[in-house]
């Protein structure tokens, strides 16, 4: 059995442990091949987990009426449903009071803070470095912000608020003069604040002379 697999199983097996009634019964109804595939061929390469992943998740539309999406991810910032949709049975079966609902329905998750994701189950078969793009596109910047704050050492802090009281751009010279620092100490804290993306290096080409705050800097102070 392939690593994905065995992860896979285990998804599952938690979250009918975890279940009961309707909610366990849909689990067992609803996640069948075409969520599996988009499973294996989108989400798996992509993160390589299932960590935050929900799948068959019970959701109300304006009417308190139960709906289930394929998969709900609910990390520390944001909420998005994601969805594999069928051509026969998401559209050509589909009639008008059914389209009409799907569309509201989106857009009343939209209201409520959701963001929905839909995969064709063609793309998800034949071009699922297409869907991977695409989800990684709406979900990255997300999973950057709830990513821990680099820790910083007692004087990479101090660096920062030197270079908050300077108001400019702070240089080596400036570490120099006013810590005390030797040249090759002072590029090495400005280096380490830069690859921690609190300073952003100004230079031209390969030079960097100075570099400047980038704007939540402040915040590592708090």
């Amino acid at each position: 059995m392939s690593e994905f697999e065995q992860a896979h199983q285990r998804f599952l097996d938690d979250h009918l442990t975890h279940r009961i009634g309707e909610r366990k019964g849909r689990l067992l109804r609803g996640h069948k091949y075409a969520e599996k595939l988009l499973l294996q061929n989108v989400w798996w390469p992509l993160f390589g987990n299932f960590d935050d992943l929900h799948p068959e998740y019970e959701i109300y539309d304006w009417n308190r009426k139960s709906q289930f999406l394929d998969f709900a991810f609910l990390p520390p910032h944001g909420r998005f449903g994601v969805e594999c949709d069928g051509f026969q049975s998401h559209i050509k079966d589909m009639d008008r009071e059914g389209f009409s609902y799907s569309l509201n329905r989106d857009t009343f998750l939209t209201g409520m803070g959701w963001k929905m994701i839909h995969f064709s189950l063609d793309d998800v078969q034949h071009r699922p470095e297409v869907c991977r793009m695409l989800l990684q596109l709406v979900v990255g910047p997300h999973l950057l912000r709830s990513a821990p704050p680099p820790s910083l050492s007692p004087d990479e802090k101090e660096v920062i608020q030197l270079a908050i009281r300077l108001g400019r751009p702070i240089r080596p010279k400036d570490l120099i003069a006013q810590c005390g620092l030797n040249f090759r100490t002072a590029r090495k804290q400005l280096h380490s604040l830069a690859a921690k993306d609190i300073l952003r290096p100004i230079g031209r080409g390969t030079v960097v002379r100075q570099y400047e705050l980038q704007p939540e800097a402040w915040q590592h102070l708090l």
